[in-house]
């Protein structure tokens, strides 16, 4: 490589910091982001959070554990509190009991 060729590439490598260290400094500065805030817990999540913490050291299945990890998975995906009725009529057959 010539010494010219490599006069030229520290040219340019300094004019790029030069122009970085000139937008760094034009721009203005942005106040940092506010930390999200935490929600207080209400006492059916504190509930909820207690029984999920016992039914991690059960080994046998319990229905009071069935019933935490199904509102907690309400919670998570934020479904309304009472589940659509998905049974009733499901043996049905659709046109079963029409009238014509």
């Amino acid at each position: 490589m010539s010494r010219t060729a490599k006069i030229a590439g520290v040219a340019a490598l300094a004019g790029l910091m030069m122009t970085v260290a000139i937008v760094a400094a034009v721009q203005p500065d942005e106040p940092a982001p506010a930390p999200p805030l935490l929600l207080p817990v209400d006492e059916g999540q504190a509930r909820v959070a207690r029984e999920l913490d016992r039914c991690a050291t059960l080994t046998m299945p319990d229905s009071g554990c069935e019933a935490a990890w199904a509102a907690n998975r309400r919670r998570f995906f934020r479904q309304e509190e009472s589940a659509p009725e998905t049974e009733r009529g499901s043996d049905m057959a659709p046109d079963e009991g029409a009238t014509p």
